[in-house]
């Protein structure tokens, strides 16, 4: 339990800078902190901002950062429900340094593989249908593994357990509704 109390609150205060870049709604919501609200399995649930303005996100860190003898500092991934209904379920990396531009994030989850684009240390996904394969296959995979490079070149890889998403992501919903 202790556990969990220092993961949410280490959540809490990288997530916080996380979901501020992420969109135009969640900047105006820039006055308010993350709220913890539950822990599913690997998973843990927050939201940000009040109203049409608030931002509903699962995030979990993952399991294996690699290789094991560089700093990676505070990685995590996300998955982003706006109350606007200005993206629902919306994944993206949040790396703990500068991603390289030209050699994108990678996720894969089984045999269904996205590629992201890089703004500074985040990750998204452009089209839509892409980020709606990637979600689906993550609440029926295990693992999802992440290939990133860092802007000085060094190659990354994250896997993240996929334990406690689809009720993660139940919540992310209720909570935006």
């Amino acid at each position: 339990m202790n556990m969990m109390r220092l993961t949410a609150a280490v959540l809490t205060a990288a997530l916080s800078a996380a979901v501020m870049s992420v969109s135009a709604a969640a900047a105006q919501a820039a006055g308010s902190e993350p709220v913890f609200h539950a822990t599913h399995n690997a998973w843990l649930v927050f939201t940000k901002g009040e109203g049409r303005e608030r931002v509903c996100y699962a995030a979990s860190r993952p399991t294996e950062s690699l290789p094991a003898n560089v700093q990676h500092g505070e990685v995590f991934f996300l998955i982003s429900t706006w109350a606007s209904g200005a993206a629902v379920e919306q994944p993206s990396f949040l790396a703990g340094y500068a991603l390289r531009p030209d050699s994108p994030p990678r996720a894969r989850v089984g045999s269904d593989r996205v590629t992201m684009y890089v703004s500074e240390t985040e990750g998204f996904i452009e089209l839509q249908r892409d980020a709606s394969r990637l979600v689906n296959a993550m609440r029926r995979g295990a693992t999802m593994r992440v290939e990133a490079s860092s802007q000085r070149g060094t190659a990354t890889v994250y896997e993240f357990s996929l334990s406690g998403v689809t009720a993660a992501l139940r919540q992310v919903g209720e909570l935006c509704r």
